[in-house]
């Protein structure tokens, strides 16, 4: 009998055992596994709210957030969880994507980057430095002949007058045909075999919202943007199979170690999208993404995938909506403006007419957007030019005329040079601006030059936006700009550009109304605002751990911040400085 009772004692002191919370640091924790892990001693940024809110602890256990509180009630509510001390680091909501193309994260590793400083250490600040690094990417690749070298990142404004041409390209490789993407991902510059492989010749025409720089003979020199260079786009080399489900893997790590658990990929090609299928089919997903096909692949789209399986996840991926590209790019001078640019067209520096041009007409924009809304779908719409937002209201006002303002959630997308007197139609349409601020910092020298103080000190206006009741985004457009989202933080509370310069610092806001817009901003943009956003119970799982609190954090050293964890419903998905056994 005494044997009975001592052996029933043990068992209930066992669990007694179990039921207490063993202590680890967050750089242990792999997954929140059995009851779960509890985080606490550090700045637990709910991001609830309009003010900053903080948690003493949170416990996250079956890819959720189980409680958020007071560490006490964490433990007793969390029994048996792991005690993970952030060791006075931060964690709040891991970053959503805005706007980026994720499909380009597949391919970027295999290709060089030719982005001038302060994005590269200066491989592409003039045509010799772009010709070595892409001769260093040909080397070290041991890429044959005849077959096809990319680069990205080309900027023109940077180059000081010597631009990147078709003669460049051929003296400097004779034997390979290569495409060197501009940095707005709108275009590319390419040598004589490149153009020999997309079939552009002297004959081919300029379509309409297109350009191809010519040289003195009508021979296509090397600069193709916007509708002329789509169909070059469309017959890029895709990757095979087995490589689908490797650059997969590696281009969702490149959002994983910004924070990012949500990413983006804007008009989606239909055989982008079948990429993505295949790679889900392969449970390589570790983070959600969300595709919006371009209209002009809509019809293609729809007869594989019904909009019924629309706005929903299937193993980490969705279709959340349409594309409509209305305009070029302000650096590249494709965007469409009322008053011309001040340096003349990519054709003609000396073209004061050139005021931009629309990607399709004011009819084909009325008539797709019209397309969307009676599918009931999220729209999302390319547009940087004051005009091409005029473009769009327009639309808008024919299509919608008898309910303005019902929601029909609408994300544009930049509005870069947005007007005030358009700014104030957003509410009013329920229009929800994507805004890009990194443009302040990179390319702030580029449109004073092209569009003049007073109009790029207005471009990306948050502050007068938040100030309207809207809750904007913001995002890198990446692969034009590096994921970062400190530094998309950082551009929107101090508005300084490379060189040191103030741009429209009226527009400046807060270090949290800025957190907001990477957060739950963009979770209300994709109608998901129920799972994720903020750190709230039953939400998911979807944390970011940074070295410093970015509230607390002098506002000039705020791009300085390090992500050290990125962790997608409860999974460690990537970790900086993680303990190793």
């Amino acid at each position: 009998m005494k044997k009975i009772k001592f052996f029933l004692l043990g068992i209930a002191f066992a669990g007694l055992i179990s039921c207490k919370n063993s202590t680890t640091t967050y750089k242990d924790i792999t997954e929140a596994t059995g009851n779960g892990v509890i985080y606490y001693g550090g700045d637990i940024l709910t991001m609830v709210g309009d003010t900053p809110t903080y948690a003493d602890a949170v416990w996250i256990k079956d890819g959720k957030i189980a409680y958020i509180g007071s560490l006490e009630e964490a433990k007793k509510q969390g029994q048996g969880a792991q005690l993970a001390n952030l060791e006075g680091k931060t964690l709040l909501p891991s970053f959503i994507d805005a706007h980026s193309h994720y499909i380009n994260s597949l391919t970027v590793s295999d290709q060089a980057n030719v982005s001038p400083k302060p994005i590269t250490d200066g491989k592409g600040d003039n045509v010799d430095q772009i010709i070595a690094t892409i001769k260093q990417l040909k080397d070290k690749g041991n890429i044959p002949k005849d077959s096809l070298i990319q680069a990205y990142g080309y900027d023109d404004t940077k180059m000081n007058g010597r631009l990147l041409n078709r003669d460049d390209l051929d003296k400097a490789f004779p034997d390979n045909p290569v495409i060197v993407g501009h940095i707005s991902m709108h275009g590319a510059v390419l040598n004589s075999k490149a153009l020999t492989r997309f079939n552009i010749t002297k004959d081919t025409p300029t379509p309409k919202g297109g350009v191809i720089v010519r040289d003195d003979n009508g021979a296509p020199y090397g600069l193709i943007m916007e509708t002329a260079y789509l169909p070059i786009f469309d017959k890029l080399p895709k990757p095979s199979p087995d490589q689908q489900i490797a650059w997969s893997k590696r281009g969702q790590m490149l959002y994983a170690e910004a924070g990012i658990t949500t990413a983006h990929d804007g008009a989606t090609k239909f055989n982008d999208l079948e990429i993505m299928k295949h790679a889900n089919k392969a449970n390589v997903n570790m983070i959600d993404i969300i595709a919006f096909p371009f209209i002009g692949d809509l019809k293609s789209v729809l007869a594989k995938y019904p909009k019924k399986d629309w706005l929903k996840y299937d193993n980490h991926l969705k279709i959340g909506g349409v594309k409509i590209t209305i305009d070029g790019s302000p650096q590249g001078k494709t965007a469409f403006f009322h008053k011309p640019y001040l340096t003349g067209s990519p054709s003609d520096p000396n073209d004061n007419k050139w005021t931009g041009e629309l990607t399709f007409s004011q009819n084909e924009i009325t008539a797709m957007v019209g397309m969307v809304y009676d599918m009931e779908v999220p729209l999302n719409l390319h547009a940087n030019g004051d005009s091409a937002i005029a473009t769009f209201l327009k639309a808008h006002e024919m299509v919608a005329k008898h309910d303005l303002g019902k929601e029909r959630h609408v994300t544009m997308i930049h509005s870069q040079f947005v007007r005030k007197d358009q700014l104030l139609k957003y509410p009013k349409y329920k229009i929800l601006p994507s805004f890009y601020t990194l443009h302040t910092y990179y390319f702030a020298d580029a449109h004073i030059q092209n569009r003049g103080p007073e109009q790029a000190s207005y471009m990306s206006p948050m502050k007068d936006a938040i100030g309207l009741g809207l809750k904007p985004t913001n995002h890198t457009d990446f692969v034009v700009l590096p994921l970062n989202q400190m530094m998309v933080l950082w551009s929107s509370v101090n508005r300084v550009s490379f060189g040191n310069k103030a741009i429209g610092q009226d527009q400046c806001i807060t270090p949290y109304q800025g957190l907001q817009a990477i957060t739950i901003h963009p979770a209300i943009q994709y109608m998901e605002q129920a799972t994720k956003g903020t750190l709230e119970k039953n939400k998911l799982a979807d944390l970011v751990i940074l070295d410093k609190n970015p509230l607390k954090e002098d506002k000039m050293k705020i791009k300085d911040i390090k992500v050290l964890q990125t962790i997608k419903e409860g999974k460690v998905i990537y970790c900086n400085e993680c303990n190793k056994s």
